[in-house]
Formats: structure tokens, C-alpha cells, sequence
């Protein structure tokens, strides 16, 4: 293992090799260009292209410098190493409050991911980011705790009452809240064609997260369970993604039941 541990730390330990190995898994590079890209001496990039031609990692032809196949391989798979690091460290500090308890959920999923929390003295970046998502989507299906900001309600029960295709999975609990905020706004469009509501009473994590489904992504919201706050909203374009959380989203919504009229909505509030 110490061998592999010393190839390790002799890339990663000078910034300069990294961009010698980015620059010339781009394509070939002569000296002048690789001084350019990395701004490195020319001492420092002959000690380099040295070092890296005694591991085989590149080769000479005339005054360019290319990637071997042993080269080209290191260089995709630290690349590879590199966005793995750099997803764990956007989703680490909100790993408590994501599913990963649910089956077949895993860093694995995500890709492009977007991860959006309160900063200090200004909170509503996770607010802003989930009506971005609810104002530029036509379609929306989603289960848990995720519409519970009046910041998003609004944007969300005005894109109900002008289209939006939308179909969510409440926990009872949730949906009081809802009616809480404005009984007369959520009666009115939970009768309307375009929005349909259901309700299921042992959602996995119903206190921790919501799910929503649009267009284009997958949103993820991350609330404190003994605080309520919301920690956090993180969200992907991932195909992985996409069909973990349909698959549950499916398996949900033929578990729950349907409001079946506005007295019936109503009654949510007896429920608990």
C-alpha cells in the first residue's frame, strides 16, 4: 500500500504536476505551452516531465509531450477521484439529513449537484433555489416535507392556478400545515384538475426531507427534524437520481390515498 500511497502524494503534493497531467490529458503539449498553462519554471517543468517519464506516464515525439495509454489512464481515473472529493465535500456537511437510509440511495446518484443553504445573516438561498426550480418547471410530482416556506407556497399555488401539472404525496401532518397557512387558497386549488393531492400516513423520513420531481431535476429538501428548520436544498440533473426517486415515488403513490372532495380535505385537520 506505501507504493501506492507515495504515487499518490507525489501528484497531488504540487500543483504544478496536476496541471502538467490536465494540460496534456487535453491533447499534446510542447514545453512553451506547458509553462503557459501551468506557470510553472522551466527547472520545475523539466524536473516534471522527467519524473513523469520515468513513471511511463508520457512520452516525447520531437519538442511535444503526450499521454502514454498509462498516462492517459492515471489522468481519468484522478480525475474521476477528484470529482468524487469534490461531491462529498458539497454533500457532507448535509449527509445527516439526506434519504440515505432509503434503499439504493448513494453519493453514486448524484451529478451536477447543486447544494444550497442558509448562509450567515442571509437564509433564503434554499428558499430561492426551490422557486427557481417551481417557476421554470411544467411538470411537478414529489412526496414529504418539502413545500413548507411561504416563501415557495406562494410561487407554487400561483403556478397551480396558471397550469401547473402538479401531484404530491402529503403526510397528513404536512397537508395541516398547509391549510394552516391559507386553508381558503389550498381548498381552492386542491379541487382543481391540474393539482392532485394524497395522502400517506408512514412516509420514511417524513420529518427530515421532501422530494420533488420536475422538469429537469430532482430536489432534495433537508429540514432539522427536532428544529423544523430547513438546512438545506440539494439538487441534481442525474439520470441515477431520476429513476431512484420515481421508482419511490411510485411505490409511494400506489400506498396512499386520494382527497377525494374539499369536504374531505377539510377533515385533514381531525386526522391528527
Amino acid at each position: 500500500m506505501d507504493a501506492e500511497l507515495d504515487d499518490i502524494e507525489f501528484l497531488v503534493s504540487s500543483d504544478h504536476r496536476v496541471g502538467v497531467l490536465d494540460a496534456l490529458a487535453s491533447g499534446p503539449c510542447d514545453r512553451d505551452d506547458l509553462r503557459t498553462t501551468t506557470g510553472a519554471s522551466s527547472p520545475t517543468l523539466g524536473r516534471i516531465l522527467t519524473d513523469f517519464q520515468d513513471r511511463h506516464w508520457i512520452e516525447r515525439d520531437g519538442k511535444t509531450y503526450q499521454l502514454t495509454d498509462l498516462g492517459t489512464f492515471v489522468a481519468d481515473r484522478f480525475e474521476e477521484f477528484r470529482d468524487a472529493m469534490a461531491y462529498q465535500r458539497r454533500l457532507r456537511e448535509v449527509w445527516p439529513w439526506l434519504p440515505h437510509e432509503i434503499d439504493g440511495f448513494s453519493l453514486e446518484l448524484f451529478s451536477d449537484v447543486v447544494v444550497s443553504q442558509p448562509g450567515p445573516g442571509y437564509p433564503y438561498r434554499p428558499i430561492e433555489r426551490l422557486t427557481e426550480s417551481l417557476t421554470t418547471t411544467r411538470t411537478m410530482r414529489g412526496f414529504g416535507m418539502a413545500l413548507l416556506k411561504s416563501g415557495n407556497l406562494e410561487p407554487f399555488f400561483e403556478r397551480v392556478r396558471n397550469g401547473l401539472e402538479c401531484e404530491y404525496i402529503y403526510p397528513p401532518t404536512v397537508f395541516e400545515e398547509l391549510l394552516s397557512w391559507d386553508e381558503e387558497t389550498v381548498v381552492e386549488m386542491a379541487t382543481q384538475a391540474n393539482y392532485t393531492v394524497l395522502l400517506h400516513d408512514d412516509l420514511p423520513l417524513d420529518v427530515r426531507c421532501g422530494i420533488c420531481l420536475f422538469d429537469e431535476r430532482v430536489s432534495i429538501c433537508c429540514y432539522d427534524p427536532e428544529t423544523g428548520t430547513l438546512q438545506s436544498l440539494v439538487d441534481t440533473g442525474s439520470d441515477g437520481m431520476r429513476t431512484w426517486a420515481e421508482t419511490y415515488y411510485e411505490q409511494f403513490r400506489d400506498e396512499a390515498r386520494p382527497l377525494e372532495d374539499a369536504t374531505d380535505l377539510l377533515s385533514v385537520k381531525s386526522l391528527n
